[in-house]
């Protein structure tokens, strides 16, 4: 049986909506992904932090969920870790997309079987959303932050540019822009909402 695990990575979050604290939205956005990650069927919830985010990633984790400390919020160590823990597949999702549907994930993992690598866009100027791969992690694989990978940066390192497989695009909520797009009437993302207002 494959073993996936699928992270949430605490990038970092530069914008909130105005009155905001900007710790408390981060927090919420978080929260919200990594509640959505710990219902997935077909693989395992992490959390994935740097050193300064250890203790935000504490508090969002569900009781006995991993927390992967990683040296950089990049996602080519979350993978290493995951492999070093014995997972057959992996995903690094960012911590910013409280509304993502389950849906997306399960496109990003199923490739897998035939692709070494596949990657969620993040919407327009929003970099990726999440990056996955067979373990070992491919040697060709670059390391770089969510916010500038692209799936033509991967493309350009891989062997065959169809050895990187992609998604539908998932917009993460990096400004006032895309918070306009959340969608009331989709379930989930509670922490964001009340944030907002309900």
């Amino acid at each position: 049986m494959v073993r996936r695990v699928v992270a949430a990575l605490l990038v970092p979050v530069t914008w909130s909506p105005p009155g905001v604290d900007q710790r408390a939205w981060r927090s919420a956005l978080a929260e919200d992904v990594v509640d959505l990650l710990a219902r997935l069927a077909q693989a395992e919830a992490a959390i994935a932090a740097t050193a300064g985010d250890r203790a935000l990633a504490e508090e969002i984790a569900w009781p006995g969920m991993r927390i992967y400390e990683v040296p950089s919020a990049t996602y080519l160590p979350v993978l290493a870790a995951a492999a070093a823990d014995g997972f057959d597949q992996a995903a690094v999702i960012a911590a910013d997309a409280p509304d993502m549907p389950g849906m997306i994930l399960g496109k990003l993992l199923q490739p897998l079987d035939g692709k070494a690598v596949t990657v969620a866009p993040g919407g327009p100027g929003n970099g990726l959303m999440g990056v996955a791969a067979g373990l070992p992690v491919p040697e060709w694989l670059v390391d770089c932050e969510l916010d500038s990978a692209s799936a033509q940066l991967l493309r350009k390192t891989a062997p065959r540019p169809g050895d990187v497989g992609s998604t539908p695009e998932w917009r993460r909520l990096r400004g006032a822009a895309e918070l306009a797009t959340l969608d009331p009437a989709l379930e989930g993302w509670e922490n964001t909402r009340a944030l907002l207002g309900g």
